[in-house]
C-alpha cells in the first residue's frame, strides 16, 4: 500500500467486501462492489466524481452518485464557482454549493472543492469594471475568505487557482494577470492557507498537463518558486480531459505526476473523462477503456498520486457535446446506465494486485 496509515482502516472496510465475480474480458474486477473500494484495497484514499446541480432531481444517478462503493469522494463541477458564491459584491450565496456537499458529507464522503480563482465564470458584476490592483487584491481576499470560512471543515482539498498558464508555459491572460499581476497566485494561495482548516490540501489545477511540457514545466516552476518564498501548496491536479486514442501514454503521465511528487507535493487525477469522436463502436469502446485504464494505473502506480476523480459519470450530464460538437460519450455509465469497458478496465487495474 501507498499509505501505510490507511492499513488498519482498508482492512476494515476489506473484511465486508463482496466475494470475487469475473467480468467482461474474463478479469477479476469484483473483488470489492465498486470503484472506491477498490481504489482504497489499492492504496488510493479515494475514488471519486464531479456532481452537478441539474443532476440533483434523477434518483437514479444519486443512487450511484452517492454509493460509496463506487464513489469515495465528491467534488461540485459549478455550485462553488464565484459565479454562483458571490453573485453580487460581497453577497454570498452557498445554495448551489451545499447541494452537493452536504449530503456527501452527509454519506461519509471526502470533498474536493472546486474553484476559489478560475478565469472563467465569474459575475458581471466583477468584470465588467476595472479596478485598482489594491482593489482587486481586496476583492480576491474577501471573497477567499467568505467560502473558505463557509466550507471550513468540510473539504479534503480546494482547488485554490484552476487554470493559470497557457499552453506554451506563459501566463494565462486574465483579469487577474493584467490587474494584480503573476503574483495574483501567490495571493491566493496565502489567502487560502489563512481561511482555510489546517488539514485542508491546497491544489493548483490545470489540463494538458499530463505530459513533461511547457506547460507542466511552467507549473513546476511555479512550485518552486512558491517553495523559496514559503508560499503555501500542497497538490496539484491534473484535470485529464482526454480524447480516444489521442491520451498521453502510461509513462508519459507518470513522469509528469514525478515532477511535483519529487518536490513534496501530492497529486491527483481531479476530472478524468475520454471523449470519443461520433458515432461510437465496440473498437472505440475497447481503445476508450484503455485510456481510461492507462490513467488511472499512472495514478495508482505513483506515490503520493492520492486520488481518481471522473468529471462525472454518466453520459447524459457531461460537459463534453456542449463544447466539443461531434464527440461526446465521454464518461464510465452509458445513458442508459450500462457499465461501459472503460468501467471493467478500470476496475481491473485497481484490483490487479489482488
Amino acid at each position: 500500500m501507498k499509505f501505510a496509515t490507511l492499513s488498519l482502516a482498508l482492512a476494515t472496510v476489506s473484511a465486508g467486501l463482496a466475494a470475487p465475480s469475473q467480468g467482461p474480458g474474463g478479469k477479476y474486477y469484483g473483488k470489492a462492489k465498486g470503484l472506491n473500494d477498490l481504489a482504497r484495497r489499492a492504496g488510493l484514499l479515494y475514488f471519486g466524481t464531479a456532481v452537478d446541480n441539474p443532476s440533483l432531481n434523477n434518483s437514479k444517478y444519486l443512487s450511484i452518485a452517492y454509493d460509496t462503493s463506487e464513489f469515495g469522494q465528491a467534488t461540485p463541477a459549478n455550485g462553488q464557482k464565484w459565479m454562483y458564491i458571490e453573485p453580487q459584491r460581497n453577497v454570498f450565496n452557498y445554495t448551489m454549493g451545499d447541494a452537493i456537499i452536504k449530503p456527501a458529507k452527509n454519506n461519509g464522503q471526502m470533498r474536493r472543492c472546486h474553484t476559489f480563482l478560475w478565469h472563467s465564470q465569474l459575475p458581471d458584476w466583477l468584470t465588467s469594471k476595472n479596478y485598482t490592483k489594491t482593489e482587486l487584491i481586496s476583492i480576491l481576499e474577501n471573497h477567499i475568505k467568505n467560502e473558505a470560512t463557509y466550507y471550513k471543515n468540510d473539504c479534503y482539498a480546494w482547488d485554490v487557482v484552476n487554470e493559470a498558464f497557457n499552453e506554451d508555459g506563459t501566463y494565462r491572460n486574465t483579469l487577474w494577470l493584467w490587474t494584480i499581476g503573476p503574483e495574483y497566485l501567490e495571493y491566493a494561495f496565502k489567502f487560502a492557507r489563512k481561511y482555510t482548516s489546517r488539514q485542508t490540501k491546497l491544489y493548483y489545477n490545470d489540463y494538458n498537463v499530463e505530459r513533461v511540457n511547457n506547460k507542466s514545466i511552467a507549473i513546476a516552476k511555479m512550485v518552486r518558486d512558491f517553495q523559496r518564498k514559503g508560499v503555501p501548496i500542497d497538490g496539484v491536479g491534473f484535470q485529464a480531459h482526454f480524447k480516444t486514442g489521442s491520451t498521453p501514454s502510461y509513462e508519459e503521465q507518470v513522469a509528469s505526476m514525478k515532477q511535483f511528487t519529487k518536490l513534496g507535493l501530492e497529486v491527483a487525477i481531479t476530472e478524468l473523462d475520454v471523449r470519443t469522436l461520433l458515432p461510437d463502436s465496440a473498437e472505440k469502446q475497447a481503445q476508450q477503456a484503455k485510456d481510461y485504464a492507462n490513467t488511472v494505473k499512472a495514478c495508482k502506480d505513483t506515490d503520493d498520486c492520492v486520488g481518481v476523480t471522473v468529471w462525472d459519470f454518466w453520459d447524459p450530464v457531461s460537459w463534453v457535446p456542449d463544447v466539443f460538437p461531434g464527440e461526446g460519450v465521454a464518461c464510465l455509465w452509458s445513458a442508459n446506465y450500462t457499465k461501459k469497458p472503460a468501467y471493467y478496465a478500470v476496475a481491473d487495474v485497481l484490483g490487479e494486485d489482488d
